[in-house]
């Protein structure tokens, strides 16, 4: 395996954890929205951003588990903290092959 492998191995890991973790947080939107519209049709209140008797709520199907969504965000965290510690393995010993052919 070269040095540029693994480079690209763990630039292709931060990429991918990046968008987990942008989905994650998109997901945690929704699920946060969605048990805010319900608290207020609860109280009675039209969900914010909702007009004429429209409602905004996904069914209980569609709507991303807050919990699930939680731990996504977090596993994408540490999978971008591992791709850079590859990144920074590969420069490393990209140093050290310069050294010792210099």
């Amino acid at each position: 395996m070269t040095v540029a492998m693994i480079f690209n191995a763990g630039m292709d890991g931060f990429a991918r954890a990046q968008q987990d973790a942008t989905q994650a947080s998109a997901n945690i939107n929704r699920a946060t929205t969605a048990q805010l519209d319900t608290q207020q049709l609860q109280l009675g209140r039209q969900p914010q951003g909702a007009s004429n008797g429209e409602t905004l709520i996904a069914p209980v199907a569609e709507t991303p588990r807050l919990e699930q969504e939680l731990v996504n965000l977090q596993v994408a965290e540490l999978q971008a903290k591992a791709s850079a510690r590859v990144i920074s393995s590969a420069d490393e010993l990209l140093g050290t092959i310069i050294d010792i052919r210099a």
